[in-house]
């Protein structure tokens, strides 16, 4: 069983960054296409990000491609979010998780606690 621990979750002015960090354990990280879904008060759980096993393959949503960058550290099994840009609707509950299928069909099978992500001034 694969353990997520998300991290850096805080509270960011209008324009700010900030970086998340999922430390995993307990299982074989780099068999795992990783990814991060978030989820704003009153509303559904949404993809954000994904990375394949290997790191060669990104994907983003259409909200916040071109200001968050999803890496990932197999040496260190992490995996992180930088976030840029940042807009008071980006704040949410942030989800670290793993999925063993294709990471074109992201489909999380593991799953963090989650880390709030808050952006207001």
């Amino acid at each position: 069983q694969l353990q997520l621990v998300e991290s850096g979750g805080g509270l960011v002015q209008p324009g700010g960054s900030l970086r998340l960090s999922c430390a995993a354990s307990g299982g074989i990280f780099d068999v795992y296409n990783m990814g991060w879904f978030r989820q704003a008060p009153g509303k559904e759980r949404e993809f954000v990000a994904a990375i394949s096993w290997n790191g060669g393959s990104r994907y983003y949503s259409d909200s916040v491609k071109g200001r968050f960058i999803i890496s990932r550290d197999n040496a260190k099994n992490m995996v992180y979010l930088q976030m840029n840009s940042l807009k008071p609707e980006d704040t949410a509950v942030y989800y670290c998780n793993a999925a063993g299928g294709p990471v074109t069909d992201y489909v999380p099978e593991y799953w963090g606690q989650g880390t709030q992500v808050t952006v207001s001034s």
